[in-house]
């Protein structure tokens, strides 16, 4: 299990738990907060889950690529966002040559 996805359970069940103080207390703000933490707390899980698979195929890659692969990895696990970033970029453009034939 990598920090991402620990990370991302405990920001979960923060928000989980501010959200049910929110409720309790009335205090919408508290509420608001909680449900933030829950999705935020859902999406970095979901990334670590990604960055879990990942490295699986990189274990299956042929000996030649790995080391260049665990490198990927690494940069993807220090910096997610730019790493996400750079995915959905890519997929715009190559979405956009999909649509030029």
């Amino acid at each position: 299990m990598t920090d991402q996805r620990i990370e991302g359970l405990a920001t979960q069940t923060e928000g989980q738990v501010q959200n049910g103080l929110g409720k309790l207390t009335g205090d919408t703000k508290l509420q608001l907060e909680g449900k933030f933490n829950e999705v935020k707390g859902k999406a970095v899980e979901g990334y670590g889950r990604v960055i879990d698979g990942v490295e699986k195929l990189v274990d299956k890659a042929p000996a030649q690529y790995q080391e260049h692969a665990r490198k990927g990895v690494d940069f993807a696990r220090r910096k997610p966002l730019l790493t996400t970033g750079i995915v959905a970029g890519v997929a715009v453009l190559l979405a956009g040559l999909g649509r030029r034939r």
